[in-house]
């Protein structure tokens, strides 16, 4: 059975709450594709006005960030529960700004990713190399140990249902991006990875997005690729062409 496609947007820390409804209510036609799976991840003091703004439509709210805890003194931080409550369904974990400006290393990330499962949220696991890591030739060596980290103990029916992105570290927001061989050969070597870790039902039940400048240029050419699911958006999420991201 085929995969069904997934395009998110990463918005980052961009959009107050009146910008962010205005911009829902412009991709409103442009994201209606009933197939393909169409989420914003948002700010989190955005999470209650774009819920309420595409309510009626095919796009589901996801979070940028959450904390392992349910509630506590824990200040700045925002829990599952409360993002559950106020209708968010996805997740962003692991995402490198995360782990390099704000130290996230891989059991922390593992704690996070079972946490979510557990409350009912859908990750959307980030992994990638750094120029740096491309150019010595460890990329899956990299990456490898990144899932296998942070997918530890972490079930085979759980695993189905979560979304790996790849995600360059070098072409995140410079305008340089993998060619179609270079992510599809990655994105299926993190299909292999999940086959051996688990099973091939798992590897190929389990969606794997591109993300790393994807636009409305080369989304196409990158999407006809068997093994890339979907796209993770940051900067074409925030304007009209994410509607031809999403229907590439």
């Amino acid at each position: 059975m085929a995969r069904r496609k997934i395009i998110a947007g990463n918005w980052k820390m961009n959009m107050t709450p009146s910008e962010a409804v205005k911009l829902v209510e412009e991709l409103k036609p442009l994201v209606n594709n009933p197939d393909v799976d169409v989420v914003y991840c948002v700010p989190a003091i955005d999470i209650v006005p774009v819920v309420e703004a595409v309510k009626g439509t095919n796009v589901q709210v996801g979070a940028e960030n959450f904390y392992i805890e349910d509630k506590g003194a824990y200040t700045g931080e925002i829990s599952a529960p409360m993002l559950i409550d106020a209708g968010v369904k996805y997740v962003i974990i692991g995402h490198s700004e995360r782990r390099d400006y704000f130290k996230e290393d891989d059991a922390f990330l593992n704690k996070k990713v079972k946490k979510a499962i557990a409350s009912g949220l859908t990750p959307i696991l980030c992994c990638g190399e750094s120029l740096e890591q491309r150019e010595l030739g460890v990329t899956m060596d990299w990456i490898r140990l990144q899932i296998k980290s942070d997918l530890a103990d972490v079930a085979a029916d759980d695993v189905k249902n979560l979304v790996i992105a790849y995600e360059p570290i070098w072409a995140i927001g410079t305008g340089k991006t993998a060619t179609s061989d270079q992510a599809e050969e990655v994105c299926a070597g993190i299909r292999a990875l999940i086959a051996e870790m688990y099973d091939e039902a798992t590897a190929e039940a389990v969606r794997i997005q591109y993300g790393g400048s994807m636009n409305a240029g080369n989304a196409k050419e990158l999407l006809a690729k068997p093994n890339i699911d979907g796209g993770l958006i940051g900067g074409a999420s925030l304007k009209a062409e994410f509607g031809q991201v999403v229907n590439a």
